[in-house]
């Protein structure tokens, strides 16, 4: 079924990303389209190095794609169209979780009340509360991975882009991490595109999982994920869940051969 315009947040349409070196072009995103609905909750799998961040990049504006477009339909203009949360919470390790929360408002010249106000509303979001004056070596893992998407949300984006936000955590606290996203997720409803190399994180938060190849990349597959809301671990034992684990893998293994 088609969408309107006004039930999408985010359409790409035949998007290209080709790098230039010394050796010559280098193609890292080949042809890809797809849309996504408001306040959708997208994953992203595919091989290592096979260009997921490099999408998330150019949906952000960070890289200029080649050919194709990025497009916001509907976006408020006073919104940030995305916010950008990386694999490492790149937190400054000068400013405590407050300071870190509420730079981008600094940066922007908000009103200081408005700054101490949406920083504190962030800081309660993300379940830091009491960790205010803490410097970033104070905080572990987690914690300081959740005062990233804190400092991403303060912002107010309409989408909201996760690169591996949880790659180097341990599994617990990963899979805590997970179930902490829901929860933020589920209070702000935001537009999720985010990156992952679990198969079963992606089925566990996702609605919809997009597999791309190798590079060149191009997307092979879009598999919605059949399972109610809200998630809960004894999901991750249905037969729903295992038969989308299967989809994906074998959807993986087929591209990577298709690449060598």
């Amino acid at each position: 079924m088609t969408r309107s315009s006004n039930d999408l947040a985010l359409r790409v349409s035949s998007l290209e990303v080709s790098f230039v070196d010394s050796d010559g072009s280098l193609g890292v995103l080949d042809k890809i389209s797809f849309s996504v609905e408001r306040n959708a909750f997208v994953c992203i799998v595919g091989p290592s190095g096979g260009g997921k961040s490099t999408l998330l990049r150019a949906v952000a504006g960070l890289i200029q794609p080649t050919g194709g477009t990025v497009e916001f339909p509907g976006a408020e203009e006073e919104k940030s169209r995305t916010g950008l949360v990386f694999q490492k919470p790149n937190l400054l390790p000068w400013r405590t979780l407050q300071e870190n929360i509420s730079l981008p408002l600094e940066i922007a010249r908000r009103p200081e009340a408005e700054i101490a106000a949406f920083t504190q509303e962030m800081i309660r979001l993300v379940g830091l509360e009491g960790f205010e004056k803490s410097y970033p070596h104070e905080l572990s893992g987690g914690m300081a991975q959740r005062a990233a998407i804190a400092r991403c949300l303060v912002q107010d984006p309409e989408i909201l882009l996760l690169d591996e936000p949880f790659g180097q955590l341990d599994a617990l606290t990963r899979d805590r991490m997970g179930d902490e996203l829901l929860r933020i997720w589920n209070e702000r409803r935001k537009t999720v595109l985010m990156v992952t190399h679990s198969i079963a994180e992606a089925i566990f938060l996702a609605d919809r999982v997009l597999v791309l190849t190798s590079r060149p990349a191009h997307l092979t597959m879009d598999l919605p994920i059949r399972l109610s809301r809200p998630r809960t671990d004894a999901m991750r034992y249905l037969p729903e869940f295992t038969e989308a684990s299967r989809l994906l893998r074998e959807q993986l293994k087929s591209s990577i051969a298709a690449s060598s």
